[in-house]
């Protein structure tokens, strides 16, 4: 349930060093460490809705477009509530949703713009609309591998818009401002941090995708901890799910 919203508070993010992005994900695989079966459940829920909603006739898949990512936030929630010491539970996988309007728009508005420019990718390599068609045939390997790099490159400016929506109700133009300038202090970090990300969703498709139930959710663990350095919040000052 969540809590009353505390106070704004926009925190000013630091500049870290380029080996910074290792410890992020050695802290995620700490936190992975802790309640793998339950991490691998939420990242199966989540992998599970994705699937569903594209095979809706007609508006599923750009349904999927407004939903997976609000459903991924379960995993950054799952992250700090380990991170706190509480327990991993299954209904952080929808906890989000009960956020106000203002944040799941920032947690939409920037996951859409990542989408489209991966749809503009995908269509100028291949001629592919992904969104009403995303096995196309006319997608070769060396396409899917450029459309999954631009997805994973272009993200990275938007990386820490949940974390501000969410748990530090900045708002929507502030959470971009926010998350954008943690970028520009920390673009070799976050680049690594990305070639790290696309090398092991690489391993996951390689597998026919099993090991992604387990690689998603220990990317965003990863993903919460990079946002828990740069910008160094303080625990009593964040909303909580």
């Amino acid at each position: 349930m969540l809590e009353p919203p505390p106070s704004t508070v926009a925190f000013a993010p630091r500049a870290l060093p380029i080996s910074q992005a290792f410890a992020w994900f050695q802290s995620a695989m700490r936190l992975f460490k802790l309640a793998p079966w339950r991490w691998c459940a939420l990242g199966g829920i989540t992998f599970g809705i994705k699937l569903g909603l594209e095979f809706v006739p007609g508006i599923g898949r750009a349904a999927a477009e407004v939903v997976v990512p609000v459903v991924q936030c379960g995993l950054f929630i799952g992250a700090a509530a380990l991170d706190r010491g509480s327990a991993l539970e299954l209904r952080y996988a929808f906890a989000a949703f009960r956020a106000p309007p203002i944040a799941l728009a920032a947690i939409v508005v920037s996951s859409l713009i990542v989408s489209a420019v991966v749809f503009l990718v995908a269509y100028a390599l291949a001629g592919v609309n992904l969104l009403a068609e995303p096995t196309d045939a006319r997608l070769s390997v060396s396409s899917i591998s450029a459309v999954i790099a631009a997805f994973t490159l272009v993200s990275l400016p938007f990386a820490f818009v949940p974390f501000a929506a969410l748990f530090q109700r900045t708002g929507f133009t502030r959470a971009f401002a926010l998350s954008f300038r943690g970028f520009a202090l920390n673009a070799a970090p976050l680049i690594v941090f990305g070639v790290i990300s696309l090398a092991l969703i690489a391993v996951g498709l390689l597998a026919y995708l099993v090991p992604l139930v387990a690689i998603f959710p220990l990317l965003a663990a990863a993903n919460y901890t990079a946002w828990k350095d740069v910008y160094a919040p303080r625990p009593e000052t964040l909303t909580t799910y």
